[in-house]
């Protein structure tokens, strides 16, 4: 068999069902071969995306795969794997790439020297011997270890060459997982029970580590507020009396109480991270962090204490270990947080409210999604949002009651990836209702992707907040906004989803927001309940699209 053929083979051994594919490499054909079902978008920052959204929605269980071209196919992609790489997404992209002889060539693109800045390991195969070896390494590289993509580009000498198919040999890579030092355990146990007012920051690697019931168990030993961050929502059901809610661009109200008052802030899958997209944490608290990468240490802000591991393993640790100290329930003199939560929670609802109810024209994106919130069964529900004003509104404002139930994302913030994450994450969770919250301007970036979700039958509801403005850009941009309407936008977008196969409506009475996302729901199910396209190409998928 040649290269191309072993590349197929290891990738059904390791029980890739989907390949992101798009739109030219002779592994999309080797693969189909063997039943993996190609998946093509039409450009690549879209189908980087999907697979982001994928690997997402499994928590990496079922990992997310994608194949470009070499040259201008890598090239284009290199948005969405910077944007996955933010966020911490395990994904392998296998792009081709030129003859080994032709490297260093002009005109011959070689991603690797650029790659490596937003890939966790970035090589090349060099001889068609090595598929099975280095393909190994890129799964045991995305399940072990910090979270991030794998770039492994193959070269097209190497897919053509021959290699002995009685030679063959693969193993299917796994993962692995660490527990933390019962030395720092004991001392992060220590000085949790020692604060008076301590708050558990919970981040993207509980969601990783699949580590929500030791989270949940912690809270309640103890009676801590959770906040989440922007990525890590989600990981703490919202309803739950000790959830203050979650913190990126904009903040809960609650959680801003308790990170305020706290003297002890715990992470636990959390990089603390600053920046623009991560609530700042206030000077003056003991920091104790929970990190299966060592690099977060100390990262922006000073770690008092650390303890490295698997978010899950160490949770199970500090659990036992508060056991063996001594502690456990409400302390002598502690206040009442799951009150104190509760009155700053209501204080912003009643705050909030006339946004939320608001019946003016055009629509207030608030009250978009308080009614959507109030339309979905939220524990059958993924939600996601996109970058703007779409990403502040829904981050603090629509309840999440299930892991991955939100797929919250953003410290890069491209405008359309959250179509893409949709997309994504409906062909890895088929019986739940995918959302996709956007903005008029993000939509411009990724509308055509519309015929994707027609095509590819991933009937996904994609609200889209249409205010013909680029949100927010004003007060970057004053006097070119006022001068010449450099912030403005046109265009009425139901009717370019219908041409391109979508459900699709053109809300513009508050009062008829609801009905019509409940129209929109509907829509989704059936063509979910469609069968799939057969042989001769009959088209039956369709998306659900509602612009107001």
């Amino acid at each position: 068999m040649n290269g191309t053929e072993a590349v197929a083979r290891v990738l059904r051994a390791e029980g890739v069902e989907y390949l992101f594919s798009y739109p030219n490499n002779p592994i999309i054909d080797a693969a189909a071969a063997l039943g993996i079902r190609p998946i093509i978008a039409r450009t690549e920052k879209t189908l980087i995306n999907m697979t982001d959204g994928f690997s997402r929605a499994t928590n990496g269980r079922r990992l997310g795969v994608c194949v470009v071209q070499a040259g201008p196919g890598i090239e284009n992609a290199y948005g969405g794997v910077a944007q996955a790489f933010a966020d911490s997404i395990p994904l392998l992209l296998l792009p081709g790439g030129p003859d080994q002889r032709r490297l260093g060539v002009p005109g011959e693109y070689d991603p690797l020297p650029t790659y490596r800045n937003v890939t966790k390991w970035a090589a090349r195969v060099n001889a068609v011997e090595r598929v099975p070896e280095l393909l190994r390494r890129a799964f045991s590289q995305l399940r072990t270890g910090q979270t991030a993509p794998v770039l492994l580009e193959i070269p097209r000498d190497v897919l053509a060459a021959e290699v002995d198919e009685a030679a063959f040999a693969y193993t299917p890579a796994r993962g692995y997982r660490s527990a933390g030092d019962p030395a720092d355990v004991a001392e992060a146990a220590r000085l949790l029970l020692a604060a008076s007012r301590p708050l558990l920051h919970a981040g993207h690697g509980v969601l990783w580590a699949e580590a929500w019931d030791e989270l949940r168990e912690l809270a309640e030993l103890l009676e801590l507020p959770v906040m989440t961050t922007m990525a890590g929502k989600g990981a703490f059901p919202e309803d739950h009396p000790l959830a203050a809610g979650a913190g990126g661009h904009t903040l809960a109200r609650a959680a801003a109480h308790c990170l305020v008052r706290a003297d002890l802030v715990l992470g636990v899958g959390s990089s603390f991270a600053r920046g623009s997209f991560s609530t700042p944490i206030p000077p003056g608290k003991t920091l104790v962090q929970v990190t299966h990468d060592e690099r977060d240490i100390d990262r922006d802000y000073r770690t008092d204490h650390a303890v490295v591991g698997d978010a899950k393993l160490v949770l199970r640790q500090l659990i036992e270990e508060i056991g063996r100290q001594g502690g456990g329930g409400r302390r002598v003199g502690y206040l009442d947080v799951a009150g104190e939560i509760r009155e700053a929670r209501e204080a912003e609802r009643l705050a909030w409210l006339p946004r939320l109810t608001s019946d003016e024209t055009p629509i207030n994106p608030y009250r978009v999604i308080w009614e959507l919130m109030r339309v979905v069964d939220r524990r059958e529900t993924i939600v996601t949002h996109d970058s703007g004003n779409p990403r502040d509104q829904t981050l603090t404002f629509f309840e999440a009651l299930t892991p991955r139930g939100y797929l919250g994302w953003g410290k890069s913030t491209q405008l359309g990836t959250g179509l893409g994450l949709a997309l994504g994450a409906k062909l890895a969770q088929p019986d739940k209702l995918v959302v996709n919250i956007m903005g008029d301007l993000a939509f411009g970036t990724a509308a055509i992707e519309v015929e994707t979700a027609v095509r590819e039958r991933l009937p996904i509801l994609t609200v889209l907040l249409n205010n013909s403005r680029m949100g927010g850009y004003g007060g970057h941009m004053p006097a070119a906004s006022e001068r010449y309407g450099a912030n403005r936008l046109s265009g009425r977008y139901a009717g370019l989803a219908a041409e391109l196969g979508a459900y699709s409506e053109r809300v513009e009475d508050p009062g008829a927001v609801a009905a019509a996302l409940g129209r929109g729901i509907a829509a989704t199910r059936e063509a979910a309940g469609r069968p799939g396209d057969d042989p001769g190409g009959r088209q039956v998928g369709r998306a659900a699209a509602v612009a107001d």
